[in-house]
C-alpha cells in the first residue's frame, strides 16, 4: 500500500511537472546564455589556488518535454596562493568544453550533468577529463529570456585531479 501511494504522488509530480514547464514562453525553445563563473577549489586544489573566475557560453536545446541537451564552453583562471619560501603567485587558465543534459524537476528548478574535457592554456599544460553534476533554477525575465542561477561540483582529472564548487550566473537569450 506504502509502495503504491508513493508511485502514485510520485506520478502526480511528473504530471503536474509537466503540464506546468509548459507555460511559460521563456522555460521553451533553445537558448543560448552567456554567464560569470565562480569556482571554490575544494580538496588538495584548495591547499594551493585562489577562487577562480570566468565566463561561459551555455547552449540549451530541447529533446523531450523537461529535458534539453546542453553545449557549454568557457574559460576559467585561477590564482596560486602565495609560493611558500619564493613568494609571488602563478595563474593557470582552462578552457572548459562539455556537453550534457539538463531536466526540469518543476517548472523552473533542474538538475543537470555534463561531460567534456579542460584544456589548459598555458605551454605545457595538459588536457583533463572533465565532469560535473549539478542544480539550478531559472527565472523568467522576458517573453523568452530568463536568468539561470546554477551550482555543481566539477572535477577535472587526468593523472591527479582537481576539484571545485562552481557557481554560475547567467542570462539566457530564447532563439
Amino acid at each position: 500500500m506504502k509502495k503504491l501511494f508513493l508511485l502514485t504522488a510520485i506520478a502526480g509530480i511528473f504530471a503536474f511537472t509537466n503540464a506546468s514547464a509548459q507555460k511559460d514562453a521563456a522555460m521553451n525553445g533553445p537558448k543560448l546564455g552567456i554567464g560569470a563563473e565562480f569556482a571554490l577549489p575544494i580538496g588538495d586544489f584548495a591547499d594551493g589556488w585562489k577562487l577562480g573566475f570566468g565566463g561561459s557560453l551555455l547552449y540549451q536545446h530541447p529533446v523531450a518535454p523537461n529535458l534539453n541537451l546542453t553545449a557549454n564552453a568557457g574559460y576559467i583562471s585561477f590564482k596560486s596562493k602565495e609560493i611558500p619560501f619564493i613568494g609571488g603567485t602563478v595563474n593557470m587558465g582552462y578552457v572548459p568544453v562539455k556537453v550534457g543534459a539538463r531536466y526540469f524537476l518543476a517548472e523552473n528548478f533542474y538538475i543537470n550533468g555534463e561531460l567534456g574535457a579542460a584544456f589548459g592554456t598555458k605551454k605545457g599544460s595538459s588536457t583533463m577529463f572533465a565532469y560535473s553534476p549539478g542544480v539550478g533554477v531559472e527565472f523568467p525575465v522576458a517573453d523568452k529570456s530568463s536568468i539561470d542561477l546554477g551550482a555543481r561540483y566539477e572535477g577535472w582529472s587526468n593523472d591527479g585531479s582537481l576539484s571545485f564548487i562552481g557557481i554560475r550566473a547567467a542570462f539566457n537569450f530564447g532563439l
